[in-house]
């Protein structure tokens, strides 16, 4: 059985990311820990429109510099 790793938490995962992206100015509506298999510590990123996958791309292509 495959399970998280203990010394990351996935709501300060959550949060961390969610934080990330609040300065880039995107928005993952879903985004959340998974709460249906928590020995994962999985964190959902939900879906999202084009526009916005296609902005996080930009984002992470370049590195987060403006």
């Amino acid at each position: 059985m495959v399970t998280a790793r203990d010394d990351v938490d996935p709501f300060a995962a959550m949060e961390s990311l969610r934080a990330a992206l609040d300065q880039e100015r995107i928005v993952l509506p879903s985004l959340g820990v998974d709460a249906g298999s928590p020995a994962l510590g999985l964190v959902e990123l939900g879906r999202v429109r084009a526009d916005v996958a296609m902005r996080l791309a930009e984002v992470l292509r370049r590195g987060g510099d403006e």
